[in-house]
């Protein structure tokens, strides 16, 4: 009887094994996929499942972990009931083990609220509120370094894109810091500042999260930013956190564009987040230009940002470069302080609903 119970206990055993050594399910790699983006689409969170994509496709990755186009990739298993921890959340190209790190460019003097990054005419931050206390941002204007986005000449003098989206994101993250907010700005120009000005100067000093230079390859500068995010992103998982990208879109001369907004297919909380700004733009043209329609759109796209990074993101397009009645909307300097103000009121709805 003993023998039988062995052989039994024996039987379950293999059996038991079998079953927790089913094949993985495989994917392959299309156009703008990467480690994230492909678990986010198969239904597993990155900041779980992460590491174990890693090591269950280490001989299959590029030195950068980045994926190749056609090639298959192994998902790891959905475990019911795991457990995060320090290990799930360690990023091989290595975060280091220091304490989370402060919004870009702040002084320590609490008292003084200087922030540099702003230009001398507004880096005096003064606090108004406490009412995204908690809540913590990162803003990516688009482009920038050898990259100046679209372009435009404007009375004989060149106008670029990312020139436009940064001085709107300089402004939005002013804004946000005096309500309370954590704020860092990915891509920035210590020479710049906010500009009251309506012709911006074109240049290619721009420097990503930290202090590194932007490369001239597309590829490299979209994985560059995308890392910076997502590695300050782990380190304060938990808290309310949120991305936004600004854009000027490039179009045919005759096409006047609303703002609109982007967002990931998957992401409940990005499409609320692009829904809230979206209806306080309708708000603001609905009180400022009643006789017009606002005609901005809200869409889920799969671009690099938006699929790669792991925060609730919105990805806004201010308008046309090359329309005229656009550029009077990102060339009149207290328009981009419009733009910047109505985004703010779109976050801070969205910050007050999770708080409820």
């Amino acid at each position: 009887m003993f023998k039988k119970l062995i052989s039994l206990c024996f039987f379950i055993g293999l059996s038991i094994t079998g079953v927790s050594q089913t094949s993985h399910k495989e994917v392959t790699a299309a156009q703008g996929d990467g480690i994230y983006s492909i678990l986010r689409d198969n239904g597993l969170e990155p900041t779980i499942y992460l590491q174990k994509f890693i090591l269950l496709n280490k001989a299959q990755l590029k030195p950068d972990q980045s994926l190749t186009i056609g090639k298959t990739y192994l998902l790891p298993k959905v475990e019911s009931d795991s457990i995060v921890t320090t290990k799930a959340l360690t990023v091989i190209d290595s975060i280091p083990k220091k304490a989370p790190e402060k919004p870009v460019d702040r002084i320590e003097s609490v008292e003084r609220n200087s922030y540099p990054i702003f230009g001398k005419a507004y880096e005096n931050v003064p606090i108004e509120s406490s009412a995204l206390d908690g809540a913590i941002y990162y803003l990516i204007s688009g482009h920038g370094g050898p990259d100046p986005g679209a372009v435009e000449t404007y009375r004989g003098q060149l106008i670029s894109e990312d020139e436009y989206a940064y001085d709107v994101t300089l402004r939005l993250a002013r804004k946000l810091m005096a309500h309370g907010a954590k704020v860092y700005i990915i891509i920035k120009d210590k020479d710049d500042g906010i500009r009251d000005k309506q012709i911006l100067e074109v240049d290619y000093d721009e420097v990503s999260y930290p202090e590194n230079p932007i490369p001239t390859s597309q590829k490299l500068r979209l994985r560059q930013r995308t890392k910076a995010v997502n590695n300050l992103y782990l380190k304060h998982k938990g808290a309310y956190q949120r991305l936004i990208v600004t854009h000027v879109d490039s179009r045919s001369k005759g096409k006047n564009i609303d703002v609109f907004f982007y967002h990931h297919n998957y992401s409940k909380s990005g499409k609320k987040l692009a829904e809230n700004i979206h209806n306080t733009f309708k708000q603001k043209y609905a009180k400022h230009q009643p006789n017009r329609t606002y005609s901005g759109t809200v869409n889920s796209r799969g671009l690099y940002l938006i699929k790669n990074t792991l925060p609730a993101m919105v990805y806004i397009e201010l308008g046309n470069i090359r329309n005229k009645k656009d550029q009077k909307r990102i060339l009149n300097y207290n328009n981009r302080e419009a733009l910047a103000n109505w985004i703010y009121g779109g976050l801070l709805v969205d910050f007050d609903m999770k708080k409820t």
